[in-house]
């Protein structure tokens, strides 16, 4: 059964990047077809796909947010990290990992989410 584990600090600042890391077991990263996404939840709101990074290390990225966001992974830890730079309070969600077959869709497994605050 894989499991999903986000890490990464609770408060950043205005304008620094925030970096989240999503360790995973029970399933390796690299593994035919799997997508291993970063998803938000502002307040009150829907969930937001930001990106993804495919088996193959092919990544994708949420239009409205390409030009801040970056995914990347460490086969050999089996994480995947996002960067999200230049933050600004509006950025303030609770952030997930999660495993799908599709880049942007039909998510079955899910990180238990972690609360990222933006504030200086």
């Amino acid at each position: 059964q894989v499991q999903l584990q986000e890490s990464g600090p609770g408060l950043v600042k205005p304008s620094q990047t925030l970096s989240l890391t999503c360790t995973v077991s029970g399933a390796s990263i690299t593994t035919n077809y799997y997508y291993w996404s970063w998803i938000r939840q502002p307040p009150g709101k829907g969930l937001e796909w930001m990106g993804s990074i495919a088996y193959s290390g092919n990544t994708y990225s949420s239009p409205s947010l390409k030009s801040r966001t970056s995914i990347s992974r460490d086969t050999s830890a089996n994480q995947f990290t996002l960067q999200l730079s230049a933050v600004a309070p509006e950025d303030t969600d609770v952030y997930y990992c999660a495993r799908s077959l599709d880049v942007a869709s039909n998510f079955g497994s899910w990180g238990q989410g972690t609360q990222v605050t933006v504030s200086s």
